[in-house]
């Protein structure tokens, strides 16, 4: 039986972050990965680009070397690609993990597929992007409907409506309109979020205001059906169907709290946020940690890899008894 020093479960930027800081303090090491490589970045928009600057999410002290600012979705997955093979980080992907136990001073991480491995120490670093928040309406598991957006081109000449008001809507919506969509946005508030990027702000509100983009704000959407959506104004009561060839359901995701809870982390009731040390990262069980965006609870805004990837280090330090990196404070994106 093979015993790692340390098992990280999630292979994202920060699930790396905590592999290549493992290779660096000469601990054993394996990442298991539910999909592919950082595969909640291969998720995102084809042409998406990050709010960070490049050299905010590097990780492993390796640059990223971009000709722009801001890195796009493509640069990104060559990025963390080219930073696992430089440290011969050692992954099992597509293996999806059930349940961490822990038995006298070992733990057993098991997988769906029934697979065992065991290690000294785990760190849950699973993110958030592959738990959407569900509606839990009518018709929204239907087959034209999706939690994710991927590019504009399949959608032309169509009718689109997206449910939602955060920089995702928004950058969506824009893309859309760019590429011959009839587009709709619902969203429960009086306007976008106050967090949409500042320099997408002026755009989408100049396109609403020349009804290229509409808007039903202070709206639910009650119902999907195979062509259109039914939505209810919150103030006035009224419903009203909309046509839909498409819908995208972009209210945000969060962390896979059954799965924290089979591992035996506790969590707030409310918030959902595990119950850890603030300096280590280490949970109520000895030798489990969480690392990055998996430990934000709801409060996914504030976690991100800028800041995420720092909590690799922490957890490494207090693994092999050093003096711990102290982390910066969790901030609020804006």
């Amino acid at each position: 039986m093979q015993i790692y020093d340390v098992i990280i479960v999630g292979g994202g930027p920060c699930g790396l972050a905590a592999g290549i800081e493992a290779a660096k303090a000469g601990l054993s090491h394996l990442i298991l990965e539910m999909g592919s490589l950082t595969e909640s970045i291969r998720q995102y928009p084809r042409r998406m680009r990050f709010f960070s600057t490049a050299e905010n999410i590097e990780i492993g002290g390796l640059p990223f070397a971009i000709s722009d600012v801001k890195a796009g979705r493509d640069e990104a997955l060559q990025y963390y690609r080219k930073a696992a093979a430089y440290y011969h980080l050692n992954f099992e992907l597509f293996q999806e993990v059930w349940q961490v136990q822990k038995e006298g001073e070992l733990f057993t991480v098991t997988t769906k597929a029934g697979a065992a491995y065991h290690a000294h120490k785990v760190i849950m670093a699973t993110g958030y992007f592959t738990r959407p928040r569900w509606l839990n309406i009518p018709g929204e598991n239907l087959p034209h409907v999706s939690h994710y957006y991927d590019e504009p081109f399949k959608y032309s000449f169509t009718n689109v409506v997206i449910i939602g008001g955060s920089n995702s809507t928004v950058e969506a919506a824009l893309e859309l309109y760019r590429h011959d969509v009839n587009i709709t946005v619902v969203h429960r508030g009086d306007d976008f979020r106050s967090t949409v990027k500042y320099w997408l702000v002026p755009d989408v509100k100049n396109r609403v205001k020349e009804g290229r983009i509409k808007t039903a704000f202070n709206s639910c959407v009650t119902q999907i059906d195979a062509k259109s959506v039914t939505i209810n104004n919150l103030k006035t009561g009224e419903e009203t169907q909309l046509p839909a060839d498409f819908v995208f359901v972009l209210t945000g995701y969060i962390p896979d709290a059954d799965l924290l809870r089979r591992c035996g982390i506790e969590l707030d009731t409310t918030t959902q946020v595990p119950v850890y040390n603030k300096e280590t990262f280490e949970t109520t069980i000895p030798g489990l940690y969480v690392c990055g965006t998996v430990m934000a609870g709801i409060f996914t805004e504030k976690v991100f890899i800028e800041n995420g990837r720092e909590h690799a280090q922490a957890i490494i330090d207090h693994i092999v008894g050093r003096e711990v990196h102290k982390v910066a404070e969790l901030i609020q994106r804006i």
